[in-house]
């Protein structure tokens, strides 16, 4: 599996629409084949950055991802909205185990 994990910092200004923005792509992400769950969520400790999490069941489903139309658009809609450079992480996970 792998897991991917983006950091979004946010123009205040923009904060609502950035929200819309991704909040679509994640519908559209998780209809793809090949993904886990792909969820949004907000810094509670700073609201204007956006955390995505992202599981994908291999490299073929992330390049899919990566490629898709959804995605380029969303690439392309998103920086109008950014306060700075986003960060990606990504983690290949051997093994899940759910610890409670």
């Amino acid at each position: 599996m792998i897991v991917m994990h983006a950091e979004l910092p946010i123009d205040p200004e923009h904060r609502e629409e950035a929200i819309e923005r991704v909040e679509e792509l994640a519908v559209d992400s998780r209809a793809e084949d090949g993904v886990i769950d792909y969820r949004v969520t907000t810094d509670i400790e700073d609201t204007d950055v956006i955390r995505v999490i992202e599981q994908y069941e291999d490299d073929d489903a992330v390049q899919s991802h990566m490629n898709s139309d959804h995605f380029e658009a969303f690439q392309a809609a998103i920086g109008a909205c950014l306060a700075g450079d986003p960060e990606l992480y990504r983690y290949e996970v051997e093994s899940k185990t759910r610890v409670m």
